[in-house]
């Protein structure tokens, strides 16, 4: 190792870098996103659409709304002490993300076995809402 490369990889300020991998900022992290996910969505539908999407919040979770004119479905984020759950209209859970701080400075979510990025845990949760059918 250089060593340049030698005393970046020693200064590395692991503590701020974990604590920026905690699930209440994550959850944070993953709100906003989906905030403008929605607002993206809502932008691409054709005038006069008869559906709306919508994100409201309710203290350690939120969900996001699918709303016509006979159809309410919903997708519901949770933040919980381990985990952040997701959730179908029915309360059934989807999938639950974790998170890993790796060797490499990183914070990963996790989706089982698998890692996933924040958008790919978004599209997990909200493709079929955002685009199934409308």
């Amino acid at each position: 190792m250089s060593d340049k490369v030698e005393k970046s990889v020693s200064e590395f300020d692991w503590v701020t870098a974990r604590s920026s991998c905690s699930l209440p900022k994550v959850f944070k992290e993953l709100r906003l996103r989906v905030e403008e996910d929605v607002k993206t969505r809502n932008a691409l539908r054709p005038d006069n659409s008869p559906y709306e999407f919508s994100v409201a919040e309710n203290g350690p979770e939120f969900t996001v709304l699918l709303e016509a004119k006979d159809v309410r479905r919903s997708v519901t984020f949770n933040l919980t002490e381990h985990a952040i759950s997701v959730r179908d209209d029915k309360g059934n859970q989807t999938f639950d993300v974790t998170l890993t701080f790796n060797d490499g400075g990183e914070c990963k979510l996790n989706v089982g076995k698998d890692e996933r990025n924040l958008w790919q845990v978004r599209r997990m949760a909200l493709e079929e809402l955002l685009f199934g059918g409308y």
